[in-house]
């Protein structure tokens, strides 16, 4: 089976979406199935028209320039008339059984219209609504025109693919009060490689002392500083819990567009000496500031985004036999069952959170049996090879063969 995949942007750029993506080849790759990955001009500028990274050569579409490269909204046309230009050769050369693009749906709009040619079936991949996601970052309002055409873009291109996956339930709910047939969507949850994390590492003890952590029990935050990701309610909500656990120390890893907020939040509420920030750091570290974490938070806000949408965070952390404590919004619902797996509290309530911490960390005898339960959720439901495994049959059901 040959397959053509359209991504917004790869590694070696580093985010949740490029992880996902690279953990789907790698698998897909593992089953016996060709694949050949192509990627829009929101990657940014290019030296080489392909790219190998662990392994994986990428087709790299040169951005936009001129005047269409900064004209807001133009310039997303632009890059999506590249790309599907791009498309267009590789298939002409490759001649996939299915062309497989990622969100968003600039990505399903440009394979749609390449593989119009040839009629190579198109099976689009949602991730998440964009549109909500711009909402947060304050690119877009709710409602808005921008908001609605993107809507509107996003069910047009859902309507005319093959077939249709999304990453949890919440988005195939979303697609089905859409109008879009139930039928030709298919879930692929996030999953993590198990065997890529230990269970329940050792502290790593060099790094705790730089870090004047040493023995102390921590709270740890590590990912993307994006206002949805509540990072500001989980600093103000340490205020209540620092008098109750004085030893605690709190480790945020990461950086986005509230870190600076979130530094001044710490500042104003003299919480340096409990906070510890490090900002980004290599992926390749990032397992040792893992194993300094006894609980992770995950405070996320309630809004659309969150709601519809699984993160990937926990689910590493789960693996990893770390206790997971998290706001009880749809997407955190669906991947911790409360007292057993994890710990949810109300979203957007600090005191709820403040008091979950202060009983997490005043009855530690409650963690080998969360730790246990989590590690077996992500063994049994959550791993890659059981994900991708998915993806078969709907390849299938739009006309692909070995």
């Amino acid at each position: 089976m040959k397959i053509l995949h359209v991504f917004d942007h790869s590694i070696p750029l580093q985010s949740g979406y490029t992880f996902r993506s690279r953990a789907i080849l790698l698998e897909q790759r593992r089953r016996g199935w060709q694949t050949f990955h192509v990627t829009g001009g929101k990657q940014g500028a290019i030296t080489s028209a392909t790219e190998e990274v662990d392994g994986l050569t990428f087709h790299r579409t040169a951005p936009p320039t001129g005047m269409t490269a900064n004209a807001p909204v133009i310039n997303q046309f632009s890059i999506a008339n590249g790309l599907r230009q791009r498309i267009s050769e590789l298939v002409e050369v490759l001649r996939p059984d299915v062309i497989h693009a990622h969100s968003p749906a600039l990505n399903g709009a440009a394979a749609l219209a390449a593989a119009r040619a040839t009629h190579t079936p198109v099976v689009y991949e949602i991730r998440a609504f964009w549109e909500d996601a711009a909402v947060d970052h304050g690119t877009s309002s709710e409602n808005g025109v921008r908001y609605r055409l993107t809507k509107m873009l996003e069910t047009r291109v859902a309507r005319q693919a093959n077939g249709l996956f999304t990453i949890c339930e919440g988005l195939r709910r979303d697609l089905v009060t859409r109008g879009i047939n139930e039928r030709k969507i298919t879930v692929i949850p996030n999953a993590v490689d198990v065997a890529r994390f230990k269970f329940n590492p050792p502290r790593n003890a060099v790094l705790a002392e730089r870090l004047g952590i040493g023995d102390r029990p921590v709270l740890g935050f590590i990912g993307s500083f994006y206002g949805y990701e509540g990072i500001a309610s989980l600093v103000s909500a340490l205020s209540m819990v620092r008098t109750a656990v004085p030893q605690l120390r709190v480790l945020l890893v990461g950086g986005g567009p509230c870190h600076a907020d979130v530094m001044r939040l710490i500042e104003e509420l003299q919480l340096s000496e409990m906070v510890i920030t490090v900002g980004r750091v290599p992926h390749t570290e990032v397992e040792d500031y893992y194993s300094l974490v006894d609980v992770f938070c995950y405070p996320r806000l309630p809004m659309r985004l969150t709601e519809l949408v699984t993160p990937l965070k926990p689910l590493e952390a789960m693996a990893q036999g770390k206790i997971v404590l998290a706001s009880d919004v749809g997407g955190h619902r669906e991947l911790i069952d409360h007292e057993r797996t994890g710990v949810l509290f109300p979203a957007g309530d600090r005191q709820a959170m403040a008091a979950a911490i202060i009983e997490l960390f005043s009855h530690p005898e409650r963690w080998p049996g969360l730790r246990d339960a989590a590690r077996r959720f992500v063994e049994r439901e959550r791993n890659w090879p059981g994900s991708v495994a998915r993806y078969e049959a709907a390849y299938r059901q739009c006309g692909a063969h070995e």
